[in-house]
Parts: structure tokens; sequence; C-alpha cells
């Protein structure tokens, strides 16, 4: 059998794994969490309306038993890195569900996420720019150190609507696992369709009206796979370019609060919800900066209207990021 028959059974195996697994036991958990009480108000519907939390750990079951699967398939020790990398995120986001944390904990923790990739191997010491690479084999493993748990809050902080965290990570997983397949090898890209194909099964319940919410434990645990991807696949600006919406998110918070904290932390809101359950943007001078804030300023829209706003910004992103990716083909391949 060749390589490349290979490929297609394995990925069909693990996509099929991840995604059924997210898809059938989704329900069962949002049923699970209600009876327990384990519920969130969501402020911009009418009567705040209760919703089930965090969905993370099924999301990392799905993933976690497709990785284990494409491990005894293969035997590459970088699949194992990626999914080691995912479930320190994962249980770094799990506390924070549990327990309010303090704006730092985050960023710390995760920082242990990038220990897996280091230990196992699953880095290079090439960084590809867009008009070739450059040799950091010192500085690389420093790079890891902050790839990781920028990766892991950036993603944290565009979940703000009804589907927006996993829409905008299904969006930019597609240029992603692109590069991942010409730049690094196949195994990473095999590695990578666990998560989006979990992260597609979730979209369904995750989509407005949201059905269940993801939490840190999931939030942060589709940014660190996604970062933990970039690094394995050779893929790093590929996958800034492609997470532009909430890179931009994360450096307006940032830039306007001048510290790490906790959205909850911020007393001032970036937006207020008017009568008819629209969004404006706040006018509050302490407010801080959001993409949200920024899609609202020139007029109210409802929830749904500013996360297909999100989508199409996310869709030229990934456009963007292809572009990226031939500019890359032709000047470190073809040229």
């Amino acid at each position: 059998m060749t390589e490349g028959y290979l490929v297609l059974i394995y990925g069909a195996v693990v996509s099929a794994v991840s995604f059924l697994a997210v898809y059938f036991l989704m329900p069962v958990t949002i049923r699970s969490l209600v009876a327990k009480g384990k519920v969130v108000q969501d402020y911009h519907k009418p009567g705040r309306p209760p919703v089930p939390r965090p969905a993370g750990p099924v999301l990392m079951a799905g993933i976690a038993a497709a990785e284990l699967a494409l491990f005894a398939l293969t035997m590459n020790l970088g699949v194992l890195a990626i999914l080691a990398s995912t479930a320190i995120a994962f249980a770094v986001g799990y506390v924070d569900d549990r327990r309010v944390m303090p704006g730092w904990f985050k960023p710390a923790a995760l920082l242990l996420s990038a220990v897996p990739i280091i230990a196992l191997g699953a880095h290079g010491s090439y960084l590809n720019l867009v008009f070739g690479s450059a040799l950091i084999p010192l500085l690389y493993i420093p790079l890891i150190f902050v790839i990781m748990p920028v990766a892991g809050n950036t993603m944290n902080s565009i979940d703000v609507l009804n589907g927006v965290a996993s829409g905008v990570l299904v969006i930019a997983c597609v240029p992603l696992l692109a590069a991942c397949a010409i730049f690094g090898n196949l195994d990473v890209l095999l590695a990578g369709l666990p998560l989006l194909f979990g992260a597609l099964a979730f979209f369904k319940y995750h989509k407005y009206p949201s059905k269940i919410f993801p939490g840190d434990s999931g939030t942060l645990l589709f940014g660190a796979m996604f970062g933990a991807l970039a690094i394995a696949g050779k893929a790093e600006i590929i996958g800034v370019v492609a997470l532009l919406p909430a890179v931009i998110n994360s450096f307006l918070f940032l830039s306007s609060v001048k510290r790490l904290a906790e959205h909850r932390e911020i007393k001032a809101r970036p937006v207020t919800l008017l009568d008819d359950f629209r969004l404006a943007a706040s006018k509050d001078r302490a407010a801080p900066a959001t993409l949200v804030r920024l899609i609202v300023a020139d007029g109210p829209l409802s929830e749904k209207e500013v996360a297909q706003k999100i989508f199409r910004l996310a869709a030229f992103s990934a456009g963007l990021a292809f572009a990226t990716i031939a500019l890359q083909y032709y000047f470190l391949v073809v040229r």
C-alpha cells in the first residue's frame, strides 16, 4: 500500500474519531452540566438564559482519542508532543474553569505547554519567513516559550460571542494544515485533523444560539494545539496570519489595558447592550479596545451580525495565509 493511501486512511480514521466523539458526546455533556447546575448566563440574550460550561473535557477526550490512535499507527513522537502540549493547556484552562484565577495565571502556566515540544524534539531550528528562512537554533527554544502562551491566550480572548472561537479556529486551521503538509510533514498534517474536525463538530453546538460554551479549558486547548501544530509543521508565520482576527483582538486589549488581566477583572465594558439586545460601542474612555468594539463603532449590531463580520475577517485572513504560503513556497522551494 502506497504512502498516499495510508495518509488517506489514517486521516479518515483520526478525523472520524475526533468528529464523532465530540458530536455524539456533546449532547450528553450538555444534559449532565445542566443537571449539575454548571451553567453561566448568556448576557447578550433576552432573559440571560443559562448555558452549560465547559465543553473542554469532551473536546479533550475526542482529540486525545484520535491522537492516541494516530500515534499507534505512526509511532511519531511529534504526535505525542502535540497531544501532551494540548493536554497541559486543557488542564490549565480547567483549573480556571473551576476556580477564578488571577490574570497572570494562564500565561504563566501555559509556559509548561512548551515543554513537551522541546523535550520530544517536535520543532526545528529554522523559522520560515515570507521571503526565505532564518536559522535560529539558539533563539528557537525561547520562541517556543513565547508562542505557546500567546497562542492559547489569543484564542481565549476571542471567545466573546456565540460560535466565534470555534468558527474562527475552523477557518484558520485550513491554511495552517495546508502549510504543515507543504513545509512540515504528513504526520503533522494528520495530527492537525483531529483539531479541525473536533472544532467543526463542536461548532454545531457552539454556534448562535449556543447550547454550550467551551470554557477556558476549551479555548486554551484550541489555541495551544494550534500553536503546537504551527511549530511542528514549520508554519509559525502562516499561523499568525491565519489567526489575525484573534491576534488583533489580543493586541487591542493588551495595548489599552497595559497589563495581563482577565476580562472579568475589567470594570468598564468595551460594548454596551441596548434595550433591543444589539451591541453598541462603549463611550467610556476607560473601556478597553477590542475587535468587537471596533466592529460596532459605526453603529449597533446584533450578536449574530457581529459574529458574521468576524467570520468574514477570518476568511479574509485565511486568504492572506494562502497567499503567504504561495510566496513561501516560491522562495523556499521553487527558487
